[in-house]
């Protein structure tokens, strides 16, 4: 019956939809990969030339935002901020634990509902708030009962052809989540356990090739791990490229749209785990062979993965639920302009290992103003990369180099303000909060972070409102960590799979 309205109104409003997506419902494919920076896909300006053949070729077919960013750069809350439509202080999911009762329709419910057969590959434990969850098919297991390699190129596609093929099955159009393991750690090495790696990807950079991000620092250790990083890009795109081929085989690509993205930045210090701007910048391609016209790059607007659950529904004629925190981008895929658009904002809160370091953010295209309530000047923050050979290197190098010490200094303590001008310093190395030219901007920002705090129930307004009370942040941060480790014991049930077990 929805479907049936959406449809009516894009007739009476004189706007022609295709024979194929008028005639039956159209399917659609959300493919992510891991822990990838927007900036080493081609087309998004990697300096390596090569990363991503089969990404660009999407982008070709697809419209691209050039202003898209997810809401924070770990894993499994970002995932549940794409599924639910909600904040992670709203969703509940604001680390790496389930919860037995959410409170909120995931996306999957919502399009299953809709009488579509729904499927996943890989990334299961992340996707969802409490396992196991009702998918029709998990697709990273194979039909005799084990499980696909998740480094395996070309169990991408069959893992696509058996969705495709299942729901044909079912006479149900489909919905398959899929998600690229790479360039997860661990990268992509020539030996790995004593043994060659059969997951070989297509082209293997060299350390003397790769760029050294700016945020980064130029040594031969860490031109190592970025050329490892760098192959096991290349390892996604060739599995990307394998779904894709997969979908086009099928004869079902004309009538499928597919979303792309990475769900946050590269695993290396000041990127994941962190609201940086190279942190939360996404890849976001939309590829719709009714709708969109190919080749777009849209500059205009900035949208946020809190955005990205409305938008299917109203791209698949789905309603959308009343509790929602991000709104549908859809009139943009039509080509047109959408207001209040201007900014985006980004939450962190706990990362793996549960320790409680919470974070918000506003980004423009101009400015990244972050706040954060943990830094005291003795706290470490409990990242992810800190296991890194970059990392490591960065300890080793800071005992006789004061630049680099400087750095290891911000990476563990941070400062409790953040301002970077990110059109000018877009790897965030200069911190602008003191400067009197840009006090005008801060002001803005602090008001514009503190009216989206008060609106989404943000239990951080308080902290924010009295962050120049040091004693009061510090007791509230404290009591943050009691209180959530409390909650936790009694909503939670075990821990994420083992399968997936790395993301720390």
């Amino acid at each position: 019956m929805i479907l049936s309205m959406f449809r009516l109104v894009f007739v009476l409003l004189g706007f022609s939809i295709g024979h194929a997506f008028a005639e039956k419902s159209p399917n659609l494919i959300l493919l992510t990969v891991d822990d990838m920076s927007c900036d080493s896909v081609g087309v998004y300006g990697s300096k390596l030339e090569g990363t991503s053949p089969r990404m660009d070729r999407l982008a070709s077919q697809s419209l691209r935002f050039e202003y898209a960013h997810v809401t924070v750069g770990n894993c499994m809350p970002c995932r549940n901020v794409m599924f639910s439509g909600l904040y992670s202080h709203n969703n509940k999911i604001e680390g790496f634990y389930q919860v037995k009762d959410p409170g909120w329709p995931h996306m999957a419910d919502l399009i299953k509902e809709a009488g579509y057969y729904v499927a996943i590959r890989g990334k299961v434990s992340h996707s969802a708030p409490y396992q196991p969850y009702a998918w029709d098919e998990d697709l990273t297991n194979l039909p005799d009962g084990g499980k696909t390699h998740l480094k395996d190129i070309a169990s991408y596609g069959e893992s696509t052809v058996r969705g495709i093929a299942n729901a044909k099955k079912a006479g149900k159009p489909f919905f398959l989540s899929v998600n690229v393991s790479d360039p997860h750690k661990p990268f992509w090495s020539q030996v790995r356990g004593g043994k060659e790696d059969p997951h070989v990807p297509s082209r293997i950079f060299k350390p003397n090739e790769v760029p050294v991000p700016g945020f980064l620092f130029d040594d031969p250790q860490v031109r190592q791990e970025l050329a490892l990083y760098y192959s096991s890009v290349r390892r996604a795109d060739d599995c990307v490229g394998a779904v894709l081929d997969a979908l086009e085989k099928s004869g079902q690509a004309k009538n499928t749209i597919v979303v792309f993205l990475s769900d946050h930045g590269m695993p290396l210090p000041f990127a994941k785990t962190q609201l940086y701007h190279q942190s939360t910048r996404t890849p976001l391609m939309i590829r719709h062979p009714q709708l969109v016209r190919p080749g777009i790059v849209d500059k205009r607007h900035m949208v946020s993965v809190v955005d990205l659950l409305p938008t299917i529904l109203e791209a698949l004629g789905i309603a959308s639920p009343k509790r929602l925190d991000g709104r549908s981008f859809f009139p943009i895929l039509k080509g047109e302009k959408q207001a209040g658009r201007t900014y985006v904002i980004k939450e962190y809160n706990e990362n793996a290992g549960r320790s409680r370091d919470p974070m918000r953010a506003v980004q423009t295209k101009k400015y990244l103003y972050l706040f954060n309530p943990w830094s005291n000047g003795e706290r470490v923050f409990a990242t992810a990369t800190n296991g890194t050979m970059t990392c490591k290197r960065m300890v080793e190098l800071a005992k006789t180099d004061e630049k680099l010490a400087a750095r290891l200094d911000l990476y563990r303590h941070r400062v409790p303000e953040e301002l970077y001008q990110v059109d000018e310093d877009p790897d965030c190395l200069v911190n602008l909060i003191a400067h009197p030219e840009h006090q005008d901007e801060l002001k803005k920002l602090r008001s514009t972070l503190a009216r989206w705090m008060v609106k989404s129930e943000d239990p951080l307004i308080e902290p924010f409102r009295k962050r120049e009370d040091a004693a009061f942040v510090e007791a509230y941060v404290q009591g943050l960590e009691k209180e959530s480790a409390a909650r936790r014991a009694k909503k939670t049930q075990g821990r994420k799979g083992q399968q997936e077990a790395q993301e720390e």
